[in-house]
Order: structure tokens, then C-alpha cells, then sequence
């Protein structure tokens, strides 16, 4: 799915450096460019962004 259209920035894209480190939306726009022109995906990039700090944190909580 596309976030953002006008720089053709994709979920995948933006999965992609949260894993590498991005931590908030404005991290997310220095490493992709997210929300620089229209600014419309930033609520869905901040939406993405908060459910994988949710899933990492699960990750880190079940005892291995």
C-alpha cells in the first residue's frame, strides 16, 4: 500500500526504517521524505509507525 503518493513512499518503505531506527514521524520524513509535500500521510505514517513500536514491544515482553 502506498502512505505516501506524492513521493511514492510505501508501507513496506516505511516498516523498513523503523526497523533500521526511525522512531518518530519526523525521522520518517529525514530518511524517506514522508509528509514533505502535501503532509496528508503523516497520520497514516504516524499510525504504521505506532502499530510496529507496539509489535516490537510484545516481541521484547514474551519471555523466550
Amino acid at each position: 500500500m502506498y502512505v505516501c503518493i506524492c513521493n511514492n513512499i510505501t508501507e513496506r518503505q516505511v516498516r523498513e526504517a523503523i526497523d533500521d531506527g526511525a522512531r518518530s514521524v519526523r525521522d520518517l520524513n529525514r530518511s524517506l521524505s514522508v509528509g514533505s509535500e502535501c503532509g496528508k500521510c503523516t497520520c497514516v505514517a504516524r499510525k504504521i509507525l505506532k502499530r510496529e513500536q507496539q509489535e516490537q514491544a510484545m516481541e521484547l515482553a514474551v519471555p523466550a
